[in-house]
């Protein structure tokens, strides 16, 4: 085989047309064989005798798309001092484009032998190992322009490839549960009705499942479990060709973008399937162990763990962090995607032992030209010692506001004392995120997301029942913030069904009205349940996916009426947070202000009164514009929105006319459709027990 010098870079398989440049990094090894496989498996080892700056290369002339391959590193082996390499095992190459096949579970991809971690295993893993493939980098985008849209515009959709699609009786079956369904204008047409702006897919890059869930008969359907971070994983693919899941993801995304619909992928850049030192030798760990490995310090045959997972990615080492960043731009360039959901983004900011803001890793993304300029999002946790760190990402990051799902739950269930943090969270979260230079957008705001209950479970049960996990009910969070409204689980009585949807409907509500970003979990629109089941992680069946055979159609269009009310008013999307002024020039109104139910505006006591479970705000419209589809710019009206945790109905009275003459009932939870009631200034309405009305400012009628 002719074998040219190639180039260091780009790392990964790079064709040009006329062949395939293969490079890669290695500090330990001490040689490197590309391996190429045939269609029935037969495998061609190939030297890569040039290494530049630990990297080792070669151009191999006539090697087109479609080639299956891997590397074998030859370095030591010395597992007390962090060194695992091993060219008997087949290993997967970082920057891999597609991966084919998957893991066959078996000794032969471990460094030792089952049960005795200290001997060494030199059985061959190539037959138990998927292939990396070279790819076609060319195809034809058209017109693709992303959407770009302004965070104060976006509504976004949690969702997962397979779980939204499976079982959609509009979609051929081939389709189902891959790119290609997430793509089909059935799809696009319900995200289009339900107002979203952008999806975020659970883990699409190339996971692994656990062998310890193969071995319950489960899986890892989350995919939270990352050993390619080029690679769309190929099991969401509707192609059968090596590598053709990477044209079918592209065919994806440009179809949401012709849509206006943006796509965000949930990453998992803090760890990888590798697991701990008794885990498989996948790629890694063979090629350079520390290099990628946050090892611990004073013995580096174990490794630092701050993801639960096992292991940590070593961002203190330049190359891993190029890993990074190198996976983050590409997603971008070359896959046009929209932003970004860092998992655990805490452990990304462990530079030392401790979270630091100003790592190297945000010091990379802040200077970036191209990762800066998209949708960066922060899980701003980790399960290391201080990994807690809402609110204290820098300023260009948003952040899943993990307070604002723990308030808001705790207000509608009826916890005490929860008034005036409840007033915080619906209003952007000025505590956390104003002296940092952001501003409302900062806020992710969500109720439910797929770790956890679904919003139909949330009103329905108060513990966990996650025993199909098969771990004893011992898995997921124990703490809720539930509330079954009186029955664990299914029941017949009206009342309680009627309280579970009205508590849907308040949460809904909430969630739109509220400042900040509004996330959406998928299903939660349809009535989706997994029965009490709030660890999904290992469920890819029916427990978990969509149920489209039964969509409660009065959630649905509830949800549409109030995504329509935000996307209309910009008063509910504010670009800065409230100050207690007025919204314009010579007004006396300020642009909020609390109210009492009783009428009165709210006092340093009521706020510390500690026992109310019922308020009101009034937004101020006036001044706050926008544009309408012909570029104009509009005034917004003004909104009271009244909110009653309480067991019974409660009277609340409305301002005086200096707020507004009339007003008009536009959401009432009580009812899943819009009321359309009058009210006058001074009137009282009445709100039902554990509801929300949103009143809209009517304008006063020209009488000459």
């Amino acid at each position: 085989m002719e074998i040219w010098p190639g180039s260091p870079y780009p790392l990964g398989a790079t064709y040009d047309g006329s062949g395939t440049n293969f490079a890669l990094f290695s500090e330990v090894a001490d040689r490197v064989e590309l391996c190429l496989f045939d269609a029935e498996g037969k495998e061609t080892r190939v030297p890569l005798p040039e290494n530049d700056g630990f990297v080792w290369h070669a151009f191999l002339p006539g090697v087109e798309p479609g080639q299956r391959y891997g590397y074998r590193v030859h370095g030591p082996n010395d597992p007390e001092k962090g060194l695992r390499c091993n060219p008997n095992k087949l290993l997967l190459d970082p920057y891999a484009k597609a991966i084919d096949g998957t893991i066959e579970w078996n000794e032969s991809l471990f460094g030792y032998h089952w049960g005795d971690p200290d001997s060494r295993n030199d059985e061959d893993s190539a037959p138990n190992l998927p292939k990396c493939v070279v790819i076609n980098p060319f195809f034809d985008w058209g017109v693709d322009r992303p959407p770009r849209r302004p965070y104060h515009e976006t509504v976004v959709y949690e969702t997962h490839v397979k779980g939204m699609t499976q079982t959609h009786p509009d979609l051929p079956d081939d389709l189902r549960g891959t790119y290609a369904g997430i793509a089909h204008p059935v799809m696009i047409e319900h995200l289009t009705r339900l107002g979203i702006t952008a999806i975020e897919l659970m883990p699409v890059h190339h996971f692994v499942n656990d062998s310890v869930l193969v071995d319950k008969g489960l899986a890892n359907y989350w995919g939270y479990n990352t050993i390619g971070f080029f690679a769309p994983d190929h099991k969401y693919s509707s192609s059968r060709s090596p590598g053709g899941q990477v044209q079918e993801f592209k065919a994806m995304v440009r179809a949401l973008h012709e849509a206006g619909i943006e796509v965000i992928l949930d990453v998992v850049y803090n760890h990888t399937a590798e697991g701990n030192h008794l885990g498989p030798t996948l790629s890694f760990r063979g090629i350079d162990n520390p290099a990628y490995y946050r090892l611990v310090d004073d013995d580096p045959q174990y490794y630092m763990d701050y993801t639960g997972t096992g292991n940590s990615l070593n961002v203190r080492h330049p190359h891993s962090l190029q890993l990074i960043m190198d996976s983050l731009r590409y997603w971008v360039i070359e896959m046009h995607v929209d932003g970004f959901r860092f998992d655990l983004a805490s452990t990304l900011a462990r530079e030392f032992y401790d979270v630091d803001r100003l790592s190297s890793f945000f010091d990379l993304v802040q200077q970036d030209p191209v990762v800066s300029q998209v949708k960066l999002i922060a899980e701003p946790w980790d399960v290391g010692p201080g990994g807690y760190q809402v609110g204290n990402f820098p300023p260009q990051w948003t952040e899943w506001n993990g307070k604002y799902r723990d308030t808001v739950r705790d207000f509608w269930r009826g916890e005490p004392g929860t008034v005036d943090e409840f007033a915080s969270r619906i209003t952007g979260s000025s505590d956390l995120y104003e002296n940092s230079g952001r501003r409302p957008v900062a806020s992710i705001n969500f109720v439910t997301a797929h770790d956890g209950f679904t919003l139909t479970d949330l009103v329905s049960y108060n513990e966990k029942h996650n025993e199909a996990n098969k771990d004893d009910n011992n898995d997921g969070e124990s703490h809720n913030r539930s509330w079954n409204c009186g029955v664990e689980g299914e029941t017949d009585d009206p009342d309680i069904l009627a309280l579970r949807a009205r508590q849907r409907r308040n949460f809904v509500a909430t969630l739109f009205f509220s400042q900040g970003v509004p996330m959406l979990c998928h299903g939660d629109e349809l009535g989706r349940t997994q029965k009490g089941n709030n660890n999904g992680y290992c469920q890819d069946n029916e427990l978990t996916w969509i149920d489209w055979q039964h969509v409660d159609e009065e959630m649905l269009g509830f949800v549409e009426l109030v995504s329509k009310l935000r996307h209309d008013h910009p008063t509910f999307r504010r670009r800065r947070f409230f100050d207690g002024r007025p919204t314009r020039r010579g007004d006396q109104l300020p642009d909020i202000a609390w109210f009492t139910p009783d009428g009165r505006l709210m006092t340093e006591d009521d706020w510390e009164s500690g026992f109310g479970r019922s308020i009101a705000v009034f937004l101020n419209g006036r001044g706050i514009t926008d544009r309408d589809n012909r570029g104009q710019r509009v005034t917004d009206d003004s909104f009271f929105l009244c909110f009653s945790a309480h067991d019974e109905p409660i009277e609340f009275h409305l301002p005086g006319g200096e707020y507004c003459a009339q007003w008009r009932v536009v959401v009432d939870t009580m009812i899943a459709t819009e009321p359309d009631v009058l009210v006058e200034a001074n009137g009282t309405i009445e709100v039902g027990p554990r509801a929300l009305v949103v009143l809209q400012q009517v304008e006063p009628k020209d009488t000459a």
